[in-house]
């Protein structure tokens, strides 16, 4: 009973205010750590129509374009190689679909983009890819605005090296 008394008797201290600082942001830190806790902070902060991309999300994409930008340009020279052009013409109007769904994936909201570039340019790049679908829709399809495509990529990346 002594211990307990003497206890009793002493002045119980609160942990000072640093102290309670520190055990906050190691808290904090460590739920960040395990959620995406910056997606929260960026629905607080940025507009909603504000377009956010990661770099790993743009990475992807851009690979993605680059990956029709391939497929496309195949099928452009298969036609040499006996494809027939009505084959060929579908195959290019799925390409230029598929470039048009990940472009407008990336395009800028109303409120902007973390990617100045992707706000500046991705309008531009997917009217070609309107116009070059388009085009290539007509009967007999026209060529001329596909190779535009390639040719928006190049422009705004040798803007922007």
């Amino acid at each position: 009973m002594f211990v307990f008394e003497e206890l009793v008797a002493m002045k119980i201290q609160r942990p000072p205010f640093t102290l309670w600082v520190i055990l906050l942001l190691t808290i904090m830190l460590t739920m960040g750590g395990c959620s995406d806790f910056t997606a929260v902070v960026r629905k607080v902060t940025y507009p909603p129509d504000f377009k956010y991309v990661t770099g790993q999300e743009l990475r992807s994409h851009m690979d993605a374009l680059a990956f029709q930008l391939q497929l496309l340009n195949k099928t452009l020279i298969e036609n040499n190689n006996g494809q027939s052009k009505l084959d060929q013409q579908q195959q290019v109007l799925g390409i230029l679909r598929e470039i048009e769904l990940i472009g407008s994936s990336l395009q800028a909201g109303e409120a902007g983009s973390n990617h100045p570039f992707l706000q500046d340019y991705m309008k531009k790049f997917l009217s070609i890819v309107v116009q070059a679908r388009r085009s290539a829709s007509s009967n007999p399809p026209n060529y001329y605005f596909v190779g535009r495509v390639s040719g928006g990529c190049i422009s705004c990346h040798n803007a922007h090296r």
